[in-house]
């Protein structure tokens, strides 16, 4: 049996619900009924209301009566103690990472205010608990040790490795069976910081045969 704190969401209830989440967010107060209409193209008033009491019910939000803008979200505490932390690009030859988007992390997970997250597109890191589509949090101003374990640009591609300094090069370490690799002044290749956290994209929900629940 599969237990769930809250019921899901049809679609038109997930719209709104995400709306309400970024509206607060955005400007500390939550929007009109007729302002959760015209953005979600919902053309009752009455709609609107009978979709927030839908999400009450699932266990989402609370209502305050007779309140047009009385809605809280349960669970949910931002802006207050959250950070938007940039999700950045790696290319070959970049000398430094491009900021594509970002994502609102709570601040007591976020070492450092120059921390950025990046994707890690290969599997060849899970012994140091990484996998592929994991966000890795890089702490760049963090001073590397032998031992330490880092994020690297290699050519157009983030690896996650232990890494040990040999003079002017630098050796990964090998990982899931991988061999250890040494790079040096003429690689393509940079050290983006030491790895501060793994964050992992929830997986897409398996198929499940009738029947069982």
């Amino acid at each position: 049996m599969t237990l769930s704190l809250r019921a899901p969401l049809t679609i038109i209830e997930q719209q709104v619900y995400h709306y309400l989440l970024d509206h607060l967010a955005e400007h500390t107060f939550q929007p009109s009924v007729r302002e959760i209409g015209r953005h979600c193209r919902i053309a009752s008033t009455k709609s609107v209301t009978d979709l927030l009491a839908s999400l009450e019910s699932k266990g989402y939000l609370e209502r305050e009566p007779g309140r047009s803008r009385g809605v809280k979200l349960l669970g949910h505490a931002a802006p207050t103690g959250v950070m938007p932390v940039p999700v950045v690009q790696v290319a070959a030859g970049q000398h430094a990472p491009v900021v594509a988007s970002y994502l609102s992390l709570d601040r007591s997970l976020v070492p450092s205010a120059e921390c950025f997250l990046v994707a890690v597109p290969g599997s060849d890191a899970k012994a140091l608990g990484v996998q592929a589509g994991d966000f890795v949090l890089v702490h760049p101003v963090a001073r590397s040790r032998d031992g330490d374990v880092v994020v690297v640009r290699i050519e157009g591609r983030a690896v996650v490795r232990t890494m040990t300094r040999r003079g002017q090069a630098v050796v990964l370490s090998a990982a899931d069976g991988l061999d250890a690799h040494e790079l040096g002044p003429h690689d393509d290749f940079a050290v983006l910081g030491v790895l501060a956290g793994v964050i992992r994209p929830p997986a897409a929900p398996a198929d499940v045969p009738p029947g069982d629940d």
